[in-house]
C-alpha cells in the first residue's frame, strides 16, 4: 500500500529508519521503505548497513532534490509514496499508521508537519531553531486555511499515480522552493492538499552562517520560479516574502539603498546570535529585491 521515499544527502538515517522498521513490523498493510542516496561524501558506510532491511541505491553524483524524489517512482511498487527528510525524526509509534488511515479514507495527497525541540539550542543555531518553530511548526488547523502554500517536503503522502502526473520540477537543481513551486502546481491543477497532525521531529539544526547561506540560495530559486511561472500574480499571493514585495515594489529603489546599509548588519547581528524573526524577514527582502534585479531579464 504505501512506500516510504528517503532521499539521503551526508546524513546519517538509522535512527530514522530503525523507527520506520519497527512500526512497519507491526502493521499488517504492505509498506516498503526506499533509500536514494544522492552522491553523499558522509556516512555511506553507516547507511549501507540498511540495505538488507530496505531497499538502498546509491547515485554516484548529486542530482538535486528534485530530480532524486521524482526517481523514487522508478522504484516505488505501492500506489501511495511517503517522502520524509533524511534528518527526519518520528515523535510517534502510530506515524505510519496515521497515513495509512488517511489513504483509506480517500485522500491523495497529504502533509504531516514539523516540529522542533523544545529546548534553546546554542546561539550559533538559534537561527534555524526559532525560524522553524515560528514559520514551519504550525498546526494542522493553521495549514488547512492556506493547503497549497502550506505544503512543505519533509513529510507527506501522495497518490503514485498523481505524482506521476505532477512531479517535482527538474529545472530547480539548487535548494529551496521545490516544495513551493509544487504546492503552486497542484493548485493550478485543482488538487487540494489535506494536512493533518501527524508531525516529524526536525533532527538536524543548522548553524546560523549555513541557514543563511541556504536561504540566499533558496531566494535565487523563488526568482528563477518567477520566471517559469510568468510573474502569476496568484504565485506572489501564495508567499509572505512576495506578498511584502509587492506592498513596496514602488518604492524598490530606495529599498535598495537601504539595504546596502542594514543587510550587512542585519548579517552580523544574527551570525553573533541575536535572532530576530522580524530582523531575518527583512534581510530576505533585501536579498529578494537584489537577486531580482540581478537575475531577471
Amino acid at each position: 500500500m504505501l512506500s516510504i521515499c528517503i532521499p539521503i544527502y551526508n546524513f546519517d538515517v538509522t535512527t530514522l529508519v530503525k523507527s520506520l522498521i519497527k512500526e512497519k513490523s507491526q502493521l499488517n498493510d504492505i509498506v516498503e521503505i526506499l533509500l536514494i542516496d544522492d552522491g553523499s561524501s558522509l556516512h555511506r558506510e553507516k547507511n549501507r548497513e540498511l540495505a538488507g532491511a530496505c531497499s538502498y541505491i546509491e547515485l554516484k553524483t548529486n542530482i538535486g532534490r528534485s530530480k532524486i524524489r521524482n526517481l523514487f517512482i522508478n522504484y516505488a511498487k505501492q500506489p501511495f509514496l511517503l517522502f520524509l527528510d533524511c534528518d527526519s525524526l518520528l515523535t510517534s509509534t502510530d506515524f505510519i499508521a496515521n497515513y495509512l488511515n488517511e489513504i483509506k479514507k480517500g485522500v491523495l495527497i497529504c502533509c504531516g508537519g514539523r516540529i522542533y525541540p523544545e529546548q534553546s539550542p546554542s546561539i550559533h543555531q538559534r537561527l534555524s531553531w526559532k525560524y522553524g518553530i515560528i514559520s514551519e511548526s504550525k498546526p494542522a488547523s493553521v495549514r488547512n486555511q492556506n493547503p497549497n502554500s502550506s505544503f512543505m517536503t519533509n513529510n507527506f503522502i501522495i497518490q503514485k499515480a498523481l505524482f506521476n502526473t505532477i512531479k517535482f520540477d527538474e529545472r530547480l537543481t539548487k535548494y529551496g522552493h521545490e516544495d513551493t513551486l509544487f504546492g503552486y502546481d497542484l493548485k493550478k491543477h485543482q488538487f487540494s492538499i489535506v494536512h493533518i497532525e501527524n508531525p516529524i521531529l526536525n533532527g538536524a539544526l543548522e548553524t546560523n552562517e549555513f541557514f543563511l547561506q541556504k536561504t540566499e540560495v533558496a531566494i535565487q530559486n523563488l526568482v528563477l520560479i518567477l520566471n517559469f511561472t510568468n510573474d502569476d500574480l496568484n504565485f506572489y499571493k501564495d508567499i509572505h516574502l512576495l506578498r511584502t514585495y509587492l506592498k513596496i515594489k514602488p518604492f524598490r529603489s530606495v529599498f535598495l539603498i537601504l539595504v546596502k546599509i542594514y543587510n550587512p548588519i542585519i548579517r552580523i547581528l544574527i551570525l553573533r546570535g541575536v535572532v530576530n524573526i522580524h530582523l531575518f524577514n527583512l534581510y530576505k527582502l533585501g536579498v529578494f529585491i537584489r537577486t531580482k534585479k540581478k537575475l531577471r531579464l
